[in-house]
């Protein structure tokens, strides 16, 4: 394995910025452990001083560890295009696409892949009466690691709330709740990893949210999950699916909803959430977390990562 010249780009400045920090920094110390010449950038507003850093050291490739808005919607990617410098992950289209999600879940169902009813909004629009029969899912558009996602259950006072305070954009997707159980699936290329089943802790909230997502102790991940074995099979061939649907490369991971409650013992309905571009390196995270229960340790990971960096000049 040759030494090269790697930056890791962390930071940003989106509401991901700690998670991304904790990814970068958790990332340069596996490849420094490799052998590898790294460099950490904190990716700030500054783009242009970005592009200099950049310029002037001439890494070999950029492990893009940014996680939300700049880093993981297309941004980057392009100024890395432009560059002509190989990195991580998926190229500009797929994650833009991604990013969106409702531009994603127009993709998925053109690909004959199951979403959520769903529907896109002004914030003036869904003050005015509830848009979906409750409960119902209420998302930014543009937002990872479930930031601004809430629940809005019948007899509840919140849509009005969360209307008048809503801070993440001029559109609110809304979605049907599906009941059951939260899952995912890390793809690496042409592969699809194994399913976690994801519980949040029992004193937090009823749904994966960020504090649950990152908190130690936050979420209990059974992997593989105990689900039916049909849907185990339809849960990765639809991650992979996904992947390749968005055009992904790299790593992704995608998220579902598990609907077993009316009967356990068969296959349930299973609907996709988002697919992630940028999963997370933390030590809570759950595509490093899927790789190790398959024999691939977190370094090997990185270094997979840094082998299948490209770029398009």
């Amino acid at each position: 394995m040759s030494r090269r010249q790697i930056a890791v780009l962390m930071g940003g400045m989106s509401a991901e910025r700690e998670v991304s920090l904790d990814s970068g920094r958790n990332v340069a110390q596996a490849l420094r452990g490799l052998g590898h010449d790294v460099r950490c950038i904190d990716a700030g507003a500054d783009l242009s001083a970005i592009v200099r850093d950049l310029h002037d050291h001439r890494p070999d490739t950029v492990f893009n560890a940014l996680h939300g808005r700049f880093g993981e919607d297309g941004a980057i990617q392009g100024v890395l295009d432009w560059m002509g410098i190989a990195y991580t992950h998926s190229g500009v289209r797929a994650s833009a696409t991604a990013m969106d999600k409702d531009a994603a879940r127009t993709v998925f169902a053109a690909a004959g892949l199951p979403v959520a009813t769903g529907m896109l909004l002004t914030p003036a629009e869904l003050g005015k009466a509830d848009p979906l029969p409750a409960p119902y899912v209420v998302k930014p558009v543009n937002e990872g690691s479930s930031v601004g996602v809430e629940i809005v259950h019948a007899g509840s006072n919140r849509r009005m709330a969360i209307a008048q305070g809503w801070a993440h954009g001029p559109h609110v997707l809304v979605e049907e709740y599906i009941p059951g159980r939260e899952l995912t699936v890390g793809v690496l290329d042409d592969r699809a990893l194994t399913v976690t089943d994801i519980t949040p802790a029992a004193s937090g909230p009823s749904f994966y949210d960020y504090e649950a997502k990152y908190a130690v102790g936050g979420s209990r991940h059974e992997l593989p999950a105990r689900i039916h074995p049909d849907a185990f099979a339809q849960a990765q061939a639809l991650a992979l699916a996904a992947h390749r649907a968005l055009g992904c490369r790299g790593a992704s991971r995608t998220d579902f909803r598990y609907d077993d409650t009316a009967n356990p013992d068969a296959p349930g309905r299973l609907v996709i959430l988002e697919t992630n571009t940028q999963p997370g390196m933390t030590p809570t995270s759950l595509l490093p977390e899927q790789a190790a229960s398959l024999g691939m340790d977190y370094a090997t990971l990185c270094q997979w990562m840094i082998d299948h960096a490209t770029c398009r000049t």
